[in-house]
């Protein structure tokens, strides 16, 4: 359970990603939340019953080039 005040975010909530970082490894680009969510540095989620969200980073728009 959640020691936190207010209660963390459960994994199937839709704001999850909220939950506090009780583990980080930005060498590894990955934390562990309070819920069990691993996350991802590219949004990249793994649940605690094992499924996978994928990442939700917007793709780069390419800049248009301008012809001189």
């Amino acid at each position: 359970m959640c020691p936190h005040q207010p209660t963390c975010p459960s994994a199937d909530a839709p704001d999850r990603d909220a939950a506090h970082v009780v583990a980080s490894h930005p060498e590894q680009g990955w934390s562990l939340l309070c819920n069990g969510i691993v996350l991802f540095e590219d949004t990249g989620e793994i649940l605690p019953d094992g499924r996978t969200i994928a990442p939700r980073r917007p793709l780069a728009v390419p800049r248009a080039s301008h012809a001189a």
